[in-house]
């Protein structure tokens, strides 16, 4: 006799009821034992990232198998937004997407319809393979292609002058379900390089929070800074990334090969070569 199952709520259906914001973590190291380690951490959503990070669909799906023994949310970010990348990532069973460089309302609906499948009246154009593919757990979830929508988060990323500027109609699109800014690239395309904490910048992350407050819907930020996270949180971000698997684990060695190497390049006396500082 067949299993019918049931798919984990979205992220969507997570800040619709969390009574905080809620904290992610990075996974970009293309491995599922880092992917594990992080979903365990006590986070409640983990973005995996193939935009920045060596990873492709069968990595991808061994993380989203390795996350799924956690209460986590994985939020998974394509390299691009087209329709066929997006619809590889659903039928692997990313129900959580986050949409890198979405500078226009035109183009948010664009991906609208390609996580959809079309409904006779031109609503999605999402390629129907869902007997194939893990999406439906191959056939398992009834009913699935009558309620695929229930179960997809969509988020598109705000990480440029450009969709700063056109953050209201971004917010407005019917199925765009969250904004999330990114002050790393935002910065970068208002002239700042390297620079998320220019007045100007943090200004621009600070309208996007607001309007999508108005708008009624939720905004998460990038921020591995822990002061830049309190201030977007205070201001009313609802989801918020504080770190990623990669850098946590750079700065975590380096620390702690410099507290040993530092002591001991002291005990070597003043012949010793300085270690270099982080």
């Amino acid at each position: 006799m067949p299993i019918h199952l049931n798919l984990p709520t979205t992220l969507r259906e997570r800040l619709a009821t969390a009574e905080r914001p809620l904290i992610g973590l990075w996974a970009c190291a293309g491995s599922p034992i880092t992917a594990e380690i992080v979903a365990g951490s006590g986070c409640d959503w983990v973005l995996l990232d193939a935009e920045h990070s060596p990873n492709g669909l069968e990595s991808v799906l061994g993380q989203l198998y390795a996350m799924s023994a956690y209460p986590v949310a994985p939020l998974v970010r394509p390299p691009y937004g087209d329709t066929v990348t997006i619809k590889q990532y659903l039928d692997l069973g990313a129900q959580n997407l986050l949409i890198p460089m979405v500078d226009s309302a035109e183009q948010a609906e664009q991906i609208v319809r390609a996580v959809r499948y079309p409904d006779g009246a031109g609503g999605g154009v999402r390629g129907v393979g869902s007997a194939l593919a893990r999406s439906a757990r191959w056939n398992r979830v009834d009913g699935y292609l009558g309620r695929a929508n229930e179960t997809i988060s969509l988020t598109v990323q705000i990480e440029s002058a450009a969709a700063a500027a056109e953050v209201e109609r971004i917010l407005a699109v019917d199925g765009v379900d969250a904004i999330f800014v990114g002050p790393s690239d935002l910065a970068a395309s208002m002239g700042y390089l390297g620079q998320q904490n220019h007045p100007e910048v943090v200004a621009s992350v600070l309208h996007a929070i607001t309007a999508a407050t108005a708008a009624g819907k939720p905004v998460g930020v990038n921020a591995f800074v822990p002061a830049d996270a309190d201030r977007y949180i205070d201001a009313g971000a609802s989801f918020v990334a504080v770190g990623a698997d990669v850098a946590i684990l750079a700065r975590q060695t380096e620390a702690l090969v410099d507290r040993f190497a530092s002591r001991l390049d002291g005990a070597e006396g003043s012949g010793s070569e300085p270690r270099a500082s982080y």
